[in-house]
């Protein structure tokens, strides 16, 4: 029996990265997992047995309602969101020109809104709910390079303080979990990859963080069991930001 036995559930950025270490933890779980990725194939190849994967820009508002709409006509609901889809860049203050900070809010920020307001319907009117958004660890670190991801992600964790005060009467909880550095291919291919030693120094526990630490607090989250936590971060970065 798994926490997530006879749940759906969609995950955005599913089809690599810390997105696709919580589908299969979920699926493990025992869910129905609907990948929905921008990386179409990606999202197709990451969907587990009796899954489904979708192509997906969560900045667009038609193709979220198509997430939601296919997940509902395939399973019939929509118990649990983990809104993991995001842009992490790396440019310098000097370089954020307002057309990459519209981007990165479009993705991260209208995302989220998009998303969850999604799956808001279905939810309530099942009495039944579980969001979970990805946050990160920068909104309590100020990491440079970083000034519009970090403006997005301290968004995320405001909307999702917000939004769970104001649904909670609905049966359905939300909350955000935040990653510190993890080792993915995103990061891999981005200078980020440079800053692992430096950040493995402030942590409490000494070495790299994988998607796989994330995925388990994001289905704890996600489950049942977590019915009682509601408008929380819970901070997963090895203790990095624990003062």
């Amino acid at each position: 029996m798994g926490k997530m036995d006879g749940r759906v559930a969609i995950v955005t950025g599913g089809a690599q990265g810390i997105g696709k270490a919580i589908v299969d933890k979920l699926a493990d779980e025992g869910a129905a997992v609907v990948v929905a990725d921008l990386n179409g194939p990606g999202a197709e190849k990451a969907a587990p047995p009796g899954g489904l994967g979708l192509q997906i820009d969560v900045s667009k508002p038609e193709d979220v309602q198509r997430l939601v709409d296919e997940t509902l006509a395939r399973y019939g609901k929509v118990d649990a969101l983990a809104n993991v889809a995001a842009i992490v860049p790396f440019t310098a203050w000097d370089d954020v020109t307002f057309e990459e900070w519209r981007r990165i809010m479009g993705t991260n920020l209208d995302g989220t809104y998009l998303t969850n307001r999604a799956v808001y319907g279905p939810m309530r009117e099942a009495g039944y709910g579980r969001i979970v958004n990805i946050c990160s660890n920068v909104v309590l670190a100020g990491t440079p390079n970083l000034a519009h991801y970090v403006a997005s992600k301290g968004g995320v964790w405001a909307f999702t303080r917000a939004l769970a005060r104001e649904i909670g009467k609905y049966g359905i909880t939300v909350n955000s979990v935040a990653p510190g550095l993890t080792e993915t291919e995103g990061v891999l291919a981005s200078p980020h990859k440079e800053a692992f030693d430096f950040v493995q120094m402030l942590q409490c526990i000494p070495r790299r963080g994988y998607a796989a630490d994330i995925a388990p607090a994001v289905a704890f989250l996600l489950s049942e069991e977590a019915g009682w936590v509601t408008g929380q971060m819970l901070v997963a970065d090895a203790g990095m930001s624990h003062n």
